[in-house]
């Protein structure tokens, strides 16, 4: 195989269920790095990620699920969403007693309490009037809690975003059209003269659905949802068993 750029989703996928990555991971994409391919990261979360991921050397990453990619320190994507675009989906959620929250870059505005649990998170967000918020978001999120109340926030979806609902009890983002992960990890391989085949992507969920499918090869970790399984090109072994270090040893080095 001609790979020349690795992009790996975290939860799920390159972390294992609490949050490490293991060494024998962390090798496999060094090897693959001593190799001159590119290693980068695309996940849902903001600038916290970077902790997560401080144990491995890696090219670039892309955060936001796909609003924002950088190579090293150089941005070379970004979308954002004005709130004053999305004044009337954020006041319907809070009438509707929806949690929701707009994100820039590691800042949350919020029409709740982030709860204790939420650990490094409470010294990230601030409650807020959404009536008086005026600015640029990369990303909002929300936990509605039935069928009915996702709905309730598609009917008030702007023309120009896209929603997506994960696995885990109707988490909910809302997104600029162009913020997703195959755009962000697309314009990280344009910026190294890369060709959008010569990536392989690895994940798990729903949001990784179209990074899978444009890039050259997606593979989909043995404990993806089904939907990931159905689109990808391989499935390899699960997040707890290394699955990622096993496909690359296989089919990369």
């Amino acid at each position: 195989m001609n790979i020349k750029m690795i992009a790996v989703d975290l939860d799920g996928t390159l972390l294992r269920d609490d949050k490490t990555i293991s060494e024998i991971t962390i090798e496999a994409l060094r090897k693959c790095r001593d190799k001159s391919i590119k290693v980068v990261y695309a996940t849902a979360r903001s600038k916290s990620a970077s902790d997560l991921v401080s144990s491995c050397v890696l090219d670039g990453y892309v955060q936001m699920n796909g609003a924002v990619a950088f190579a090293g320190d150089v941005c070379v994507y970004h979308k954002t969403i004005s709130t004053i675009d999305i004044r009337e989906l954020l006041l319907a959620a809070d009438s509707a007693n929806i949690q929701i929250s707009v994100e820039k870059a590691d800042r949350n505005f919020s029409n709740f309490t982030f709860p204790d649990e939420w650990g490094f998170l409470l010294d990230h967000y601030e409650t807020t009037d959404f009536n008086a918020l005026d600015i640029e978001v990369e990303k909002i999120w929300a936990m509605p809690t039935s069928e009915k109340e996702i709905e309730l926030l598609k009917s008030h979806l702007p023309s120009g975003l896209y929603l997506v609902t994960t696995r885990d009890d109707f988490f909910t983002m809302i997104m600029h059209e162009g913020a997703r992960k195959s755009n962000a990890v697309a314009a990280l391989a344009e910026y190294w003269g890369i060709e959008i085949s010569q990536v392989v992507a690895f994940g798990d969920d729903v949001n990784d659905l179209d990074m899978l499918k444009h890039c050259g090869i997606g593979v989909a970790m043995g404990n993806a949802v089904d939907e990931i399984k159905a689109v990808a090109d391989y499935v390899c072994d699960t997040n707890e068993d290394d699955g990622i270090a096993k496909w690359i040893e296989e089919n990369v080095l």
